[in-house]
């Protein structure tokens, strides 16, 4: 018989239910948010559930309901042998309640996993009202105090009250965080370590890049250098500036066009202001000398090493605000790209998150000596990984967390050979510099111990290594009593049975990013996501 939410929540009392003495206060009723919430409740844990909508609106979101969807639709690839799939497989196994209630709201998307938006947040409103140790308030959180209880505006005359203390409280606001609980951010964290706008230039997989035109060097360096560069004749560059200036853009919603073009300039806005202007900015060629002819190329764009292992390149300031489409279309004009494969593609937009490398450890919780009370957590695209599946297994991640810190458990360890794994331990590495969001992709995932040059079977490695690593996990997460033996001995039994299904499912898939693409989108307002 198939396993309902509401039954796996009732199960957990009957196992977690020494533990009824604790409570968690969780800002935030998103994907990450209500994740979170659902597994701390199915482990006899009492939540109270914060969420400001529909009182204060953000301009965003419509509706009041939990886990609410405002852009695409998707949640992009089910293929087994590809990172969003092997991100799903996680979600799967460790039970994850809003990956069920996904596929029991699910549309027709091709190999997408996609939801009838109200269909899967009416669902999760139901089992976040229905479970009996979660009260869901309504209000806007302004602090958190050491105790954990939380200071919330709960009337639009700004009358305030103040939540029962806590044993831990997870921060979910997500990327609309509200002006005054940033302010509260900012004071725990520092004033440097909170972004309000993700400018992101697109990430490149190293494999797929023509290193018969690419160069490596540094400027004004002789010999090997840290940078590649993509030199440009001067027909190649006024051809690429064409299509620039003609490629389409997303439409900036009006509360973000102002203050984000102050804050950075897309490189398609530096092109109108002149033909040559990207020449004299981040396709400068100065101090470069293309190996090929050794004289100075007429431009030159340089790509700098995302990680250690060299796996993905970033494009050195190329901000954008192109479509994803017209990035690939445009962005593969440059020459040495003409086949790149985007591990991310560029964004700009309204977007608070945290400098997690700083601030967050492997746990999701905060590391920083200026906040002395209970546990802190955070969750979500506020931590700056991207994508509702990514948020909902942060979420997940949290709750295995707490419990750890409120029962004095030891947590295993991530994987770098798992999707979540990988992303997490990148973001939360204090040497990942200039640190942008990003989402699960196979540039960050630990690297293969033999190359495997045919990218369809190199795919297959990483699904069959990163699903063996997640039935490590699952045992390891038994052994701590993280999960009970129930759930356990499905997670491995589930585990088993998609890594040895990988090959067949995967056949008719495409990559990540073609898969986001074909599927349903409601708005082209792309990353608000909680």
């Amino acid at each position: 018989m198939k396993e309902t939410s509401s039954f796996r929540l009732q199960l957990g009392f009957c196992y977690y239910g020494r533990m009824q003495k604790y409570h968690v206060n969780i800002i935030g009723a998103g994907l990450a948010g209500s994740e979170a919430a659902l597994q701390l409740a199915a482990r006899g844990i009492k939540v109270t559930l914060i969420e400001s909508r529909p009182l204060f609106t953000d301009g965003v979101h419509e509706t009041g309901l939990c886990a609410e969807l405002v852009c695409s639709n998707s949640l992009k690839s089910e293929s087994l042998s590809s990172a969003a799939g092997m991100l799903k497989r996680e979600l799967d196994v460790l039970g994850s309640f809003l990956y069920q209630t996904a596929r029991e709201t699910r549309v027709p998307a091709g190999g997408a996993l996609a939801v009838d938006r109200y269909a899967f947040a009416h669902a999760v409103t139901d089992q976040v009202t229905a479970a009996p140790s979660i009260n869901l308030v309504c209000g806007e959180a302004l602090s958190v105090h050491a105790d954990g209880s939380i200071s919330l505006r709960v009337d639009k005359n700004g009358r305030e009250e103040k939540t029962p203390k806590a044993d831990a409280v997870i921060v979910a606001t997500g990327p609309l965080t509200s002006d005054s609980f940033a302010d509260f951010i900012t004071g725990v964290t520092g004033q440097d370590n909170l972004s309000f706008f993700d400018a992101a230039a697109p990430i490149v997989m190293a494999d797929s890049l023509d290193t018969n035109i690419l160069f490596r060097q540094s400027r004004y360096e002789e010999g090997q250098g840290d940078y590649l560069n993509a030199p440009f004749t001067k027909e190649e560059y006024e051809q690429f500036i064409t299509a620039l200036l003609s490629a389409k853009r997303v439409v900036r919603r009006d509360f973000e066009t102002k203050e984000l073009f102050q804050a950075c300039q897309p490189i398609e806005e530096i092109a109108r202001a002149g033909v040559d202007a990207p020449r004299f900015g981040p396709l400068k060629p100065v101090g470069l000398v293309d190996l090929r002819t050794h004289k100075r190329p007429w431009a030159a764009l340089q790509l700098r090493a995302e990680n250690r292992e060299g796996t993905c390149y970033n494009l050195v300031g190329f901000q954008t605000n192109l479509t994803f489409p017209e990035q690939r279309r445009v962005f593969q004009m440059i020459p040495g790209l003409e086949q790149a494969e985007f591990a991310r593609y560029g964004v700009m937009h309204r977007n608070t998150f945290m400098d997690a490398p700083q601030l967050l450890a492997s746990d999701l919780s905060f590391k920083t000596e200026r906040w002395q009370g209970v546990p802190l957590f955070a969750v979500g695209q506020i931590t700056g990984t991207e994508g509702y599946c990514e948020a909902i297994r942060s979420g997940l991640h949290a709750a295995f967390g707490v419990v750890s810190r409120l029962r004095n458990l030891t947590p295993p360890p991530l994987s770098r050979q798992m999707a979540f794994g990988s992303l997490w331990l990148w973001a939360s590495d204090p040497t990942t510099e200039d640190y942008q969001p990003m989402h699960v992709n196979f540039g960050i995932i630990e690297p293969l111990a033999e190359r495997v040059k045919n990218k369809r079977a190199r795919y297959d490695a990483y699904a069959q290594r990163g699903g063996k690593a997640l039935d490590d996990y699952c045992h390891m997460l038994s052994k701590v009593g993280l999960l009970t033996d129930a759930y356990s001995d499905t997670c491995v039994a589930q585990s088993a049975s998609a890594s040895q299904d990988d090959v067949n499912l995967h056949t008719e898939a495409s990559t990540d990013l073609d898969l986001y693409d074909q599927a349903p989108k409601a708005s082209s307002h792309q990353g608000v996501v909680r």
